[in-house]
Formats: structure tokens, sequence, C-alpha cells
């Protein structure tokens, strides 16, 4: 257990240890991109992995999900290469179709790789405990790297952040080498029909791996769309993630504060130090009632909207500006972490209300489902940016936790169930 932990960790931590997060923004904003041009590489960036969210899902439920997600690996470092050699709006627009294809591969698939790992190992009451460690690690190499951009600008500009994270995305393409090769866990039903097909399908262009992906994809569909509890967590979990698309303001925000690149850095990263501090609680939240995380969705939402707000009134009152700020930005942080905390509970039950054998499908379909709503976001932030100021328009993207809030008595399921599910 302990190997597989520090693997998952591994993965997750090299994954998100890129300087660039912090920057970008400004990256884009400093090469001459408005707020609208901004808003329509992120709805890029968005609709890549909408359209290969599902498919992707169906292929890794069909293929090894271990050399999907080093694929994952290899498009992303790819994508940030290009970002560093052209730096132009068509530059841009080309790094987020990768990264987009990049999430859309590993979107799923990792959570289902461990899933299964656990299910053979007959420890999936452990998955709440070990995916919080990841998220917590994620957002910690996130952390890291928002703090390190701020003196590698310093040191190199743009340049340099850039470079730094085209090398440490190729060093997460070596941490998905070493992950496991689980074997796929499929519910009693299917064992047979799973039988009928080869043992082993080399490629997704032979008949029999049509056959199973076409098999996969279809169980998955179905799964989502019919089970009400699945269902259910299919569109909360979306619901928690799919939001969190107001984080790609956060930095603009900072700027529109008066603060410069490198504070901006460091307000960002006090945004992801709450959602690492959500996500480390995970394991002990786990048994925490529907009712209490809606309270805390709520003032959640009050946290949100009231530190944009603030950060805000920092222009206006310059002599305050530093309070204002440093105060928002940690209003924020704690509305973060909460979200992130209950996405990773509402995650953990959803793993363990999938039946079927397609279950980095069904974990795709709400990773498509987050998707479309991020690009809802970005939507509503690119035609609004038009007459809302950033703080007025950040304080309505954290509307939405006030809805979660009101969703989540009766749409999160109680307490998790574990079953030991078979094994292919």
């Amino acid at each position: 257990m302990r190997g597989l932990t520090l693997r998952a960790v591994l993965f997750a931590l090299t994954a998100d240890l890129i300087p660039y997060y912090a920057l970008y923004a400004l990256l884009f904003a400093d090469h001459g991109l408005s707020t609208a041009q901004i808003s329509s590489l992120l709805a890029i960036w968005s609709a890549t992995s909408f359209l290969l969210e599902v498919p992707s899902g169906a292929w890794a439920d069909t293929v090894s999900r271990r050399g999907l997600l080093i694929l994952s690996g290899v498009l992303l470092t790819a994508g940030f290469l290009v970002w560093t050699l052209l730096p132009s709006y068509a530059g841009f627009a080309a790094g987020f179709v990768l990264w987009g294809t990049s999430g859309a591969l590993r979107s799923g698939t990792f959570e289902a790789l461990i899933y299964d790992d656990l299910a053979a190992r007959a420890s999936t009451s452990a998955y709440p405990r070990l995916m919080g460690y990841t998220r917590a690690a994620a957002e910690s190499a996130a952390l890291a790297g928002i703090l390190a951009a701020a003196p590698l600008y310093a040191w190199g500009g743009y340049a340099l952040v850039g470079w730094s994270s085209v090398v440490l995305a190729a060093v997460h393409v070596v941490s998905a080498v070493v992950l496991p090769t689980a074997p796929k866990v499929v519910s009693a039903s299917d064992v047979e029909e799973l039988e009928e097909e080869p043992d082993a399908v080399p490629t997704a262009l032979a008949p029999a791996g049509i056959s199973r992906y076409v098999h996969m994809l279809r169980s998955g569909l179905r799964e989502s769309l019919r089970v009400k509890v699945v269902r259910r967590g299919v569109i909360l979990v979306a619901l928690l993630n799919g939001i969190t698309a107001f984080d790609e303001y956060f930095a603009l925000l900072a700027d529109h504060a008066g603060a410069s690149p490198s504070i901006s850095a460091v307000l960002v990263g006090v945004t992801v130090a709450g959602a690492l501090a959500g996500a480390a609680l995970a394991g002990r939240t786990e048994s925490v009632s529907a009712r209490a995380f809606s309270v805390a969705m709520g003032i959640a939402g009050v946290l949100f909207i009231g530190g944009a707000l603030l950060c805000g009134l920092a222009t206006a009152h310059p002599g305050f500006g530093y309070p204002l700020v440093a105060v928002g930005f940690t209003a924020i942080a704690i509305a973060y972490g909460i979200d992130y905390n209950a996405d990773v509970l509402a995650s953990a039950r959803l793993q363990d209300a999938i039946e079927g054998p397609a279950r980095a499908t069904v974990t795709s379909v709400s990773g498509l489902v987050t998707e479309v709503i991020a690009l809802i976001v970005f939507v509503f932030a690119g035609v609004s940016a038009a007459w809302l100021p950033i703080p007025a328009l950040v304080a309505a993207l954290g509307t939405p936790l006030l809805v979660i809030a009101a969703l989540l008595p009766t749409w999160l399921p109680g307490e998790r169930e574990v079953r030991p599910p078979t094994a292919d």
C-alpha cells in the first residue's frame, strides 16, 4: 500500500509542479491579449477536453491506463514547449489544445487505475484518504510552482518560467512510467461477456478491440445516465470541480488590485494553499453529513464573493490596499479549500457507486460535464468582461457555490458503502 501511495503522490505532484500556472494569464495579457481573448483561449482549452473526455475514458477502459497517462504527460510537455517557443495567440491556442488533450487522457484514467489497484488489494476503503493525499500533493506542487514563478520571473522573465515548466512536465512523464498496471474491475454480470473477447487487446483498431471499446463506451454512458445515484454523483462532482475554473481569473484579480506579477504569484499561491488544506483533510471529513457540508458550502460562497469584492475595494482605497487584498484572497482561499474537500468526498462516493466495468468512462462523463461547466464560466467571463470589472466578475463566478450548497443535502450520497468488486 505504501508503494502505491508513493507512486500515486509522485504522479500527482509532478503533474502540477508547473511555474506557468501562476503567470500564464499575465503572459497572455503582456503579449497584447484582451480579457475576452484570454477567455476565448480558456474556452478552446475547455472545448478540447469536452470533445475528448468521454472517448478517452472509454479508451482507458479498453487499453493500458498507464500507457495513456504516459501519453498525457508527453502532450503536456509539448503544450508548454509551444507556448515558450511561439508566444502568440495562435501558439497559445495550440498549446491549450495539447494541454486539453492531455487533461482528457488523464481525467478519469488516473482515478480508475488507483481504485482498481485498491480493489485488487481489497482496500477500496482507503480510496478517499489516498486521493486526499494525491490532491494535496497536486496542490502542494501547484503552490510550489506558483511561488517559484516569482523568483524565476525576476531572474529570467517569462522565458525562464516557460523553460522550467517544460522541464518539470517532462519529469511528470517519468512519474507516469512507474505507475502500477492494475487489473480492471468489473461486475459479476459482465465477466462472461468480457471473457468472450480476447484477454489481450494489442490495439484499439483490431475488431475485438473496437468491440470492447464500444462495449465500454455504452456501459459507461448507460450507467451514468440511468442509475440515479451515479447520475447525481456525476453531476455533483462536475459542479464542484467545474466551477473552480474561476481560479483562472485570480491573477487578473490581483493585477487589478495593483499587485506586481511577483506579488500576484504569491496571492494566487494563497488560494492554492487553501485548496491544499481542503484536500489534505479529506480523510478526516469523509464521514461528515451532507447537511453539514451544505452549511460549509454556503459559508464558502459568502467568503468567496466577499473576498473578491474586498479586492475590488483596494483600488478605491489605496491606503488600505494591501490589507484588503490580503484579507480578500484569504477568504477566497478558505472557500476554495471547502470546495476541494467536498469534491474529494463526492468523487470517492461516486467511485463506490459505480458497479459496471467502465469505471474510467463513467468518471470521464463527470469530466465531460465538468468541461461544460468550465466552458460556461469562460463564456460568461468573456462576455461579461465588457461591462463588469474583474472583482465583480470574480464575485459573480463564486455564486454557484451557493447553488451547490442547496443541492448537497439531497445529491451527496450517504455514508460510504464499500462493496468488494469482482476482479476480471
